[in-house]
């Protein structure tokens, strides 16, 4: 069947249909963008778009708060930086805490009737970890071949300028209404937004909301995000004996502690590979062209280093559950004595299909451990923090001027992806907003690296994503004509 958007572009008759609080609208007005003229636009505005992306992407606003004591202080001046800009746009400003960092929250009203859009990023980072591993300083923007490297330049700073760019390109004649988010927390779990949503969440009611943290199928191919696995993450604590005791005197009938976590943690995988805890549900993910020479490409994977899991990879990586230990408390090889361990923990963090209650899920795992734990040892398990998944209803006109925009500004059609990473607020956008089009878009492409070393950002698909976002509050700004 022909989607609304295509008929629109065809010329076909188009039906009436009811959008939200939008009320009835017709298709007589929906394709009124110059779509030339913004691309112009924003190609004129692309100079001063990069100096604000650099200078964003110079401040280091790490959101971790650990024994590694990131400054916290750079959070306040990134996000000052970010309200100079948007109240430069003309918007109404305020910064924003509700126990955590900072959130920049800011509105300009649109013609009179016009449909409200909130626009969604997030100004904190991750840490930049060893810059060893980098080829470029992590806090020194640089353009190689082109593309521009350093941390927060894509994840999730590409993103703020892109709402920058959708509000310069309209200066003085926006065509709907702009509500503009910056979190300051994301990297870090959202802990505070429940708050902010709650104290706030009025001023961010719209009838679309755009969350521009997620990326695009490859370089030149636009996507919406619409599916996202939930998250559980838990410690697994094993205990063998009350202290440690030399391994020669004792070893053989008394089991040390991290073979034992070794043992159980092993049970987590069946010998293909795929999650062992009953009770976790599975999903299809999209019909997309997708194939293990691009997995191996995209993730790095070694020659000879098998696949793990059963069924087609993007059910694997999208709607199926994965299991991964992503840290160890033992002692490390270069301090290691000939002693029984007497306890040791890892950290597991479990992906789940967008459906997937994430309690359930947890009381899922906790009991698989619980059935599985070897010779007796005592076992701990604390849940350190979960998140629901997402999945999207991608119909309506809303979406389908959305698709359109992407495709005016990529100049192909996009295509709708699941992610197999989690972004909670998203969930939590959907249950406070439940009557709007939520459209999840992004700068991000296979090659970026977000939280790894030699992050990176697309110049030309960023500059397609600012054009996307332009074009896009034009169309809804007809929707509600």
């Amino acid at each position: 069947m022909m989607g609304l958007a295509a008929a629109y572009r065809s010329g076909m008759p188009r039906v009436r249909v009811r959008v939200g609080r939008l009320g009835w609208v017709t298709d007589q007005n929906l394709i009124a963008v110059d779509v030339e003229a913004i691309r112009t636009r924003v190609r004129d505005l692309l100079p001063a778009l990069r100096t604000d992306l650099e200078d964003l992407a110079r401040i280091p606003s790490v959101s971790l708060d650990t024994l590694e004591s990131f400054d916290q202080a750079n959070l306040d001046a990134s996000a000052e930086k970010v309200a100079a800009l948007l109240r430069a746009e003309g918007l109404d400003v305020e910064i924003v805490r509700e126990g955590g960092q900072p959130a920049v929250i800011g509105h300009i009203d649109g013609p009179p009737g016009a449909p409200t859009v909130t626009l969604y990023a997030h100004h904190d980072v991750q840490p930049a970890g060893d810059p060893t591993l980098w080829d470029t300083d992590p806090w020194t923007p640089t353009e190689v071949d082109g593309r521009l490297y350093g941390r927060g330049t894509a994840d999730d700073k590409a993103g703020i300028t892109a709402h920058l760019a959708a509000l310069r390109a309209h200066a003085g004649n926006l065509p709907v209404g702009v509500t503009v988010f910056i979190e300051g927390e994301e990297e870090v779990g959202s802990d505070s937004l429940p708050k902010i949503l709650a104290r706030h969440g009025h001023k961010l009611a719209a009838d679309a909301i755009v969350l521009a943290d997620s990326g695009n199928w490859e370089i030149g191919i636009p996507a919406l995000t619409t599916t996202l696995r939930g998250l559980v993450r838990a410690v697994v604590t094993v205990q063998t004996l009350d202290h440690g005791v030399h391994s020669g005197m004792f070893g053989g009938p008394c089991p040390d502690a991290i073979t034992a976590l070794i043992r159980l943690l092993a049970t987590l995988h069946d010998d293909e590979g795929n999650v062992a805890v009953a009770g976790l549900r599975e999903g299809h993910a999209a019909d997309l062209d997708y194939d293990e020479a691009r997995l191996r490409r995209e993730s790095g994977l070694l020659d000879g280093v098998q696949l793990i899991g059963t069924g087609p990879i993007l059910d694997r990586i999208w709607t199926k559950p994965s299991l991964t230990t992503i840290g160890i408390n033992a002692p490390s090889v270069e301090n290691a004595s000939n002693t029984l361990v007497p306890t040791a923990a890892a950290k597991v963090s479990m992906r789940i299909a967008p459906d997937q209650d994430p309690k359930a899920a947890y009381a899922a795992l906790r009991a698989h451990l619980e059935a599985h734990v070897p010779w007796g040892a005592k076992l701990s398990v604390t849940l350190s923090d979960d998140g629901p998944g997402f999945s999207a209803t991608t119909e309506g006109p809303v979406y389908d001027e959305a698709r359109a925009a992407l495709a005016d500004a990529f100049g192909v059609d996009s295509v709708e992806m699941g992610v197999g990473g989690s972004i909670p607020f998203v969930a939590a956008f959907a249950e406070r907003f439940p009557d709007a089009a939520i459209l999840i878009t992004g700068v991000e492409d296979p090659d970026t690296r977000a939280h790894g070393s030699n992050e990176s950002v697309h110049l030309g698909d960023w500059e397609k994503a600012c054009v996307a976002e332009a074009v896009f509050l034009a169309r809804l700004g007809a929707l509600g004509r």
